[in-house]
């Protein structure tokens, strides 16, 4: 598994050890060979992702996290070599006003919002209240194998 981070961008170690593991989880679950996936994360200011969305999805609006995904889904993904699954875009200013109107840490909303990110790329959506259901789920499940429950 192999993160990438927008050049001049970082994390501190403990966070991307976790933002690993928790893609290790997710494509452990989903029978994804984490070893082939690479992903591209950058962390970007209210006022970029508001112009993403906008540009992207037609709301203009600030948003929490946009995935750009490679591939329609999972089933898409090549038998072989690697496998650059996409692009996840994450406003952190947007992640602590949720850890704080959530109670819970920056850790836990920003893997979560990651993990939600991965599950887009593999081609899951929450559109209607069953897709909704499955996806959160997968979300949770994943989360409370890191110990990272609400």
């Amino acid at each position: 598994m192999k993160i990438y981070l927008e050049e001049g961008q970082a994390l501190a170690g403990e966070m991307e050890d976790r933002l690993a593991e928790a893609a290790a989880c997710v494509m452990e679950a989903e029978e994804v060979c984490g070893d082939r996936v690479e992903i591209s994360l950058t962390m970007v200011s209210p006022e970029e992702i508001r112009e993403l969305n906008r540009d992207y999805r037609d709301v203009d609006s600030v948003t929490d996290v946009l995935s750009f995904p490679q591939f329609e889904g999972k089933e898409d993904l090549p038998e072989e070599g690697e496998i650059c699954l996409g692009d996840v875009v994450i406003c952190e200013d947007k992640v602590r006003e949720q850890a704080a109107e959530y109670g819970h840490s920056y850790e836990r909303e920003f893997t979560y919002l990651f993990v939600h990110s991965l599950l887009h790329l593999l081609g899951y959506d929450h559109m209607n209240d069953e897709e909704k259901a499955v996806m959160r789920n997968k979300e949770e499940e994943v989360m409370n194998r890191l110990d990272l429950r609400r």
